[in-house]
């Protein structure tokens, strides 16, 4: 039995289907949960949390039937949402006290871990400050302190990078990186940014319109393609001479964005390259094995559109 379990899990509003027939099973360690907006991730974890009723199918959540055993759920779990709902006229430690009194701990014991958790998600010095004068990253840190501040065995957080910039959402992927490798508590990400998981996960599940479109280890999306990318640097269009001059050394190249990729075909290839931007006097920048992304299986399955990064 896994950390979450699904079978032929369904959720049909009116003009809509949310969840169509889900079947998963999601594990210990960081799992990414990938899809477009509006294929099923947040109403999965509402269902997972006992708040939102499948249709049909069933669902377990540490080892708790999501049906009947809701509160047993939430009590050992923590929920980060992906909206802004944190009161704006209380202070950071007080609203994480009374969270982790909301989740059964004594005052005490609440406040102790509330300023564990506060420091440990780098708020320490302005945990009495008033939270509606928090930037968008310090609120995304609270909510994530208060999902994490009565100890639970799995997180569930909903678009945790949502709206901050690159250098708080760096930031932000660290720490979830270290509550599921440093800490041990299992967590399940959503995110629509592919490149995020790709940095965090251990396992990845892609949804699309509601249907599991794939689900396993991140390793098997990131594994080698049998391609060389290949960067240059140098006057005018250096990159394009760089391509020509390899098809005519009988490579097989094409240009992917600002790099080309190269087929891999046998070792003496990596020599061909380094005599080419030679020859061209060009600096060679980048010289390095192609890898699949989880983008590729959106394009393989024609799903909905993902952002890479």
């Amino acid at each position: 039995m896994g950390v979450i379990d699904a079978e032929k899990l369904t959720k049909r509003y009116p003009r809509v289907v949310a969840l169509d027939g889900l079947d998963l099973s999601i594990g210990e360690g960081v799992t990414g949960l990938v899809g477009a907006n509006g294929a099923g991730k947040s109403t999965l974890i509402k269902i997972l949390l006992g708040l939102l009723p499948a249709t049909t199918g069933t669902a377990t959540v540490l080892g708790y039937d999501v049906v009947h055993q809701g509160a047993q759920i939430r009590a050992l779990v923590g929920y980060m949402p992906e909206h802004d709902c944190l009161p704006a006229d209380v202070a950071a430690s007080d609203f994480v006290v009374h969270m982790a009194q909301m989740s059964g701990l004594p005052h005490a014991a609440a406040r102790e871990r509330a300023a564990d958790v506060l420091r440990h998600v780098g708020l320490s010095e302005e945990r009495y400050r008033v939270m509606g004068g928090y930037s968008t990253g310090m609120k995304q840190r609270v909510k994530l302190a208060q999902a994490l501040v009565h100890d639970p065995q799995l997180v569930l957080l909903d678009e945790p990078t949502n709206g901050l910039d690159p250098g708080a959402r760096d930031d932000m992927l660290e720490l979830i990186r270290r509550i599921g490798k440093e800490f041990g508590i299992a967590v399940l990400v959503t995110s629509h940014l592919l490149g995020e998981l790709e940095r965090i996960s251990d396992h990845v599940v892609v949804l699309d319109a509601g249907h599991l479109l794939r689900s396993c280890a991140t390793s098997e999306f990131t594994h080698a393609t049998g391609l060389l990318l290949v960067e240059v640097a140098g006057p005018g269009d250096a990159q394009d001479r760089m391509g020509n001059a390899l098809a005519a050394a009988g490579l097989h190249a094409r240009p992917r964005g600002r790099l080309i990729e190269v087929e891999a075909v046998d070792d003496r290839v990596h020599d061909v390259i380094r005599d080419v931007a030679a020859d061209l006097e060009l600096g060679l920048v980048r010289l390095q094995p192609g890898h699949h992304h989880i983008e590729d299986v959106f394009r393989e399955g024609g799903a909905g559109h993902v952002q890479p990064v």
